[in-house]
């Protein structure tokens, strides 16, 4: 291969941790954003925007230490168009040995409209505040939001004038998935050719996937020039998500023969970032996702399993290796010790500690003497799991069904080292269970999502549970697996109402990450 020179190279920036955690329900913890952004890190990131720094003191404190943390990565923080905004991003992400500012305003007739402002006034308003995020930061992110709906004349006037005022990067974003390939790649090399100082700068593009489109809107604008690409990691974030890494990485790599850019992504780590990610928003990945999907290297047709047989490049254009997963799908049983145990999850993906292997084997073992064969997806689940819980712990529950669908649910919970039972009836007896649970610990919390889906087969599979609470603006999310339906059901409620007791405690007035409205953001 040639020598890679700074028009092969493509800076991937990853936006998990801000616009990935806007999704409904995918708010992430502190501890969870620190654990993200040390694998975005290590994994190769170019730049990771860690957050919007005055949305609440959360997200302040969780930019700044991961700008401390940070060992390669150039973290970076969003800002909207005021000096406040700017001044509280600086001194989150200042502490960085290499830090960068983004700001942004609506461009777009329509965005336009939000702060009355005339073309002239947005004008000056994006110079004033470009130049002083400039004199506080060498590395300065601008963004036209809605750019793709904006008109062309004034996006190259302001395009223009951001530059002048200091802006090193320029983001065009298309805010709601409206345009098309052919589009992206056009846009971006009409305003590299069009705009004064173009040639200076760093083009990006950021895409969302309203139509389904986000990744091939981002290859094409590479295409015509842009040499940084926003995404994130599962293709998370609002509405119909943001541009994957994982597919954008892998297509560049993949096709590399056609498109001619690299990226410095260690491949090998993005499976196992993809299922932490999973876990923490509660967002679990759809089986056919491209790269990281359950079938993503799953072959059941006879005839791709003998064209598999004779040759792998027969129908797969990629090595699972490649991505940091294995190609063998073995089971487990109650026999097995924890070097084939760490073994395993190795080739899943995860890389475990000595304290979490212990933790996790003894989990492994009581599934083992409840199942015949532990397979892969068993242990995903189990690893997919957070048993963090201090304050709500589930100590026995008994349930009855009667005719008519009511059951009887009695629960027992342990509450900081005291136990309390309580019965109760509903309809159903995941229904009564909840209502048991609600009674031993009284909540305002309000039930958004519950999911259940069996990881493997038989009538011996386990059942992972998903469960999304919201009370007073905040929003947490539960996950267990059991190969009792009902059993993973309470542990998931229980998992998230302890997320919401933690994010309580440690919120106080005015600290709630839902805080500052996200509707305006890139």
């Amino acid at each position: 291969m040639t020598n890679v020179t700074d028009q092969d190279r493509v800076l991937i920036f990853d936006t998990t941790l801000r616009d990935g955690e806007q999704s409904p329900g995918a708010t992430m913890t502190h501890d969870e954003k620190l654990e993200i952004a040390e694998l975005l890190d290590e994994m190769g990131v170019d730049i990771i925007e860690a957050g919007f720094p005055i949305a609440s003191e959360g997200d302040f404190k969780a930019v700044s230490e991961i700008a401390e943390r940070s060992k390669n990565s150039r973290i970076c923080g969003l800002a909207r168009a005021n000096f406040a905004d700017i001044e509280r991003c600086w001194d989150a992400v200042k502490h960085a040995e290499k830090n960068r500012i983004h700001t942004f305003i609506g461009t777009s007739p329509l965005h336009r409209a939000i702060p009355n402002l005339t073309q002239d006034e947005m004008a000056q308003k994006i110079h004033d505040t470009v130049s002083h995020a400039r004199n506080l930061c060498e590395n300065v992110q601008w963004s036209p939001m809605d750019a793709t709906r904006t008109e062309w004349d004034y996006l190259c006037r302001v395009i223009e004038i951001a530059i002048k005022a200091g802006a090193t990067t320029i983001n065009i974003p298309d805010t709601v998935g409206y345009t098309a390939p052919m589009e992206s790649a056009d846009l971006i090399k009409r305003l590299i050719e069009t705009v004064p100082g173009a040639d200076e700068v760093v083009f990006a593009t950021h895409c969302h996937n309203d139509l389904g489109m986000a990744t091939a809107n981002s290859l094409a604008a590479v295409a015509g020039g842009a040499r940084q690409i926003e995404c994130t990691i599962n293709g998370l974030g609002e509405r119909a998500g943001n541009t994957a890494l994982e597919e954008v990485v892998m297509a560049l790599r993949t096709r590399n023969d056609i498109m001619p850019w690299n990226t410095g992504i260690d491949t090998t780590k993005i499976m196992h970032i993809s299922r932490r990610v999973a876990t923490v928003s509660g967002f679990n990945v759809q089986f056919n996702k491209a790269i990281v999907g359950k079938n993503a290297f799953a072959h059941e047709s006879g005839i791709h399993q003998d064209g598999m047989l004779k040759n792998r490049e027969n129908f797969e254009i990629m090595r699972p290796e490649d991505i940091g997963l294995s190609g063998t799908s073995l089971p487990l049983g109650k026999h097995s010790g924890r070097a084939a145990l760490r073994d395993k999850l190795n080739t899943l993906g995860f890389d475990l500690g000595d304290n979490q292997l212990k933790d996790i084997f003894v989990r492994f073992k009581d599934l083992a003497d409840r199942k015949k064969e532990v397979f892969d997806d068993d242990l995903i689940a189990l690893m997919t799991l957070d048993e963090a819980d201090d304050y709500l712990q589930l100590v026995s529950m008994k349930v009855t069904c009667g005719t008519g669908g009511q059951a009887e649910s009695t629960v027992e919970l342990e509450m900081v080292g005291k136990d309390v039972i309580a019965t109760e009836h509903g309809d159903g007896p995941v229904d009564a269970t909840f209502k048991a649970i609600q009674a031993i610990y009284p909540n305002e919390a309000h039930l958004q999502l519950y999911q259940v889906h069996a990881v493997t087969e038989g009538t011996d599979a386990q059942a992972t549970v998903s469960v999304r609470l919201e009370e007073d603006g905040m929003i947490a999310t539960g996950q267990s697996a059991d190969t009792d339906t009902v059993v993973a059901s309470a542990k998931a409620y229980i998992h998230a109402l302890n997320r919401l007791i933690m994010r309580r405690e440690k919120s106080g007035p005015g600290t709630d990450a839902r805080e500052i409205s996200y509707k305006d953001l890139t």
